[in-house]
């Protein structure tokens, strides 16, 4: 008996030990996690993201984010876009709750992607039959360079800024 308490115990905090140095190893990635929140209308977006930095290479159009291929629009796991309340996005109706968030970039013209399945790591297991809903939207140029992937949330207006892009949805 004293035996299997002490099996139980060692199991229990090599447990425990395993779940701390994974969030642990979260904070320290090269993309760390960020999160952006803001409403639209009574409704409040949460997204939740890894925020990568340029580091001198170029990112849309390349290997890191392709044109005319899905995207994470994050790094490490999916982008996870959160709503408590229905909304609308660019005129299309999407359900309160949580959405993998993805993008396929474009030169000009982004399409934005809501899929049902926000727990996933990259978009490795995307299907895009669980897309709930898609955007097309224009993409355009940043002032300057920005170095870390930043989401801003701002009365509706949901912008994602990284290297030299910017794009922009309209949430109400």
């Amino acid at each position: 008996m004293k035996q299997i308490l002490s099996v139980t115990l060692f199991v229990s905090m090599m447990a425990g030990t395993l779940v701390a140095c994974a969030q642990e190893n979260k904070e320290n990635r090269p993309s760390p996690p960020a999160k952006a929140t803001g409403k639209a209308g009574n409704a409040t977006i949460t997204i939740d993201y890894s925020a990568p930095s340029v580091k001198g290479r170029k990112i849309f159009g390349s290997d890191i984010a392709p044109y005319g291929k899905i995207w994470r629009a994050g790094a490490n796991e999916a982008t996870v876009f959160e709503v408590d309340q229905d909304v609308t996005v660019e005129g299309q109706k999407l359900p309160k709750g949580k959405y993998g968030f993805f993008a396929i970039p474009g030169e000009t013209e982004w399409v934005m992607v809501f899929n049902k399945t926000w727990n996933q790591w990259g978009s490795y297991r995307y299907k895009q039959e669980e897309d709930v809903i898609r955007v097309k939207v224009k993409s355009g140029k940043t002032p300057s360079l920005v170095e870390k992937l930043v989401y801003t949330v701002n009365n509706g207006v949901v912008n994602l800024s990284w290297e030299n892009t910017s794009v922009s949805f309209t949430v109400k």
